[in-house]
């Protein structure tokens, strides 16, 4: 297996980590990171196989558990009720749960709200340039889960603070102040939905949250703490990759000059998930030996996958590099695969085919006014801003 070295936060890469995907790709299936000494796949078929695989895991194997520090205990203390980090039989248990209270009737049901929403935001923007992200990419995700889920509104901006703040545990490079503002953030995020939970108890409501307290299955209920992690998870997996998506797909669609393809968005916004996808790298533990395409794992290995990589594989896409917004649809992994398939992409989905075509029909004339640059946030590949007139 060959070895790259490429750092995640070089400018470069930051704006541009195609090229290392391809280069590494040429090496076969998998490939020896050593900036993250891990071994890594861009493979689609080797990807969808391991997601799929229940030799492979999110939960860390009890012998390999770390030390938590006490400065992080917070932060993992929320982890450990996560839907995204833990296995069955609690994975089933959280999940099943959940998905009774997050239908697709509910999701369906907001069509008319992001409808609205997408024109009111639209209404707002400023004259001259303006930060597309600021004033449309970001709002429209975190407003859209907040009502969701009964949070009031007004919430929205200490939301997306937290979620910003919490999400930076999962960034390359991060250090200690970097830490401490997703503990304070986590900190302050848990004792908002501790009190907003115990109200929504004493007076039920027509919300997500509601619904999750009253959630139940063989005569097993979420608890106060699976309730806190499951909001905050919705709230920032749902948002923060939405917000990415957004941008990077107005990008895209500006500088390839098809907007018009909106006009059928379903195959257009699969290929914007598919050609610039807002998270990057999800990892698996191997919990036994097993061998993927010629290469041997053994428990206590880890995988990283490459979704954007996955993504553009040629054994999978025709001329992967091209974006072809009516390309037919097939699956990617932008949203997992398997027993961990992202419970939110559905509203993702919705959110992104309701929103877009309303903003070019509302705005045909919508142009960049500078060359985008993307955040250095890897594993999640975001903008910056996107400054655009209308």
């Amino acid at each position: 297996m060959k070895a790259f070295s490429q750092s995640p936060t070089d400018p470069a890469f930051v704006q541009n980590p195609y090229p290392f995907y391809e280069q590494a790709r040429a090496a076969g299936p998998f490939f020896h990171w050593t900036d993250y000494t891990l071994t890594c796949t861009g493979n689609s078929a080797a990807c969808n196989a391991i997601f799929r695989d229940r030799r492979f895991g999110r939960e860390v194997p009890a012998e390999l558990a770390p030390v938590i520090p006490d400065h992080l205990k917070p932060f993992y203390a929320v982890e450990a009720h996560s839907m995204l980090e833990l296995e069955p039989p609690r994975h089933t248990r959280l999940r099943s749960l959940v998905l009774r209270a997050f239908t697709s009737r509910r999701i369906e049901a907001l069509r008319p709200e992001i409808t609205t929403l997408t024109h009111q935001l639209i209404d707002a923007f400023p004259e001259g340039d303006f930060d597309l992200l600021a004033h449309f990419g970001a709002r429209l995700p975190v407003i859209i889960i907040a009502r969701l889920l009964g949070v009031p509104e007004e919430m929205a901006p200490d939301l997306l603070k937290w979620s910003n703040a919490m999400v930076g545990m999962y960034m390359a490079g991060r250090d200690r102040t970097r830490e401490d503002r997703a503990i304070a953030a986590t900190e302050a995020f848990v004792a908002f939905l501790r009190a907003y939970i115990d109200e929504r108890r004493a007076k039920p409501a027509d919300d997500l949250i509601t619904h999750l307290i009253a959630a139940e299955e063989s005569g097993q209920r979420l608890t106060t703490d699976e309730l806190i992690t499951t909001c905050i998870l919705l709230l920032n997996a749902g948002h923060e990759a939405t917000v990415h998506t957004i941008g990077n797909g107005v990008k895209t669609l500006l500088e390839t000059g098809t907007q018009a393809a909106l006009s059928d968005p379903e195959p257009a916004i699969e290929e914007i998930l598919r050609y610039d996808p807002a998270l990057h790298m999800f990892t698996r533990w191997a919990y036994e030996d097993v061998e993927v395409m010629g290469h041997t794992f053994h428990r206590g290995d880890q995988v990283g996958l490459l979704l954007a990589m996955a993504n553009r594989d040629p054994h999978a896409w025709d001329d992967p590099q091209d974006f072809d917004p009516k390309r037919s649809a097939k699956a990617n992994v932008t949203f997992g695969a398997g027993l961990h398939f992202c419970v939110g992409a559905p509203l993702a989905r919705l959110e992104l085919q309701v929103a877009l075509p309303i903003l070019f029909q509302r705005l045909p004339t919508l142009a960049l006014t500078e060359p985008p640059t993307y955040a250095d946030v890897y594993h999640f590949h975001g903008l910056k801003r996107l400054m655009v007139r209308r």
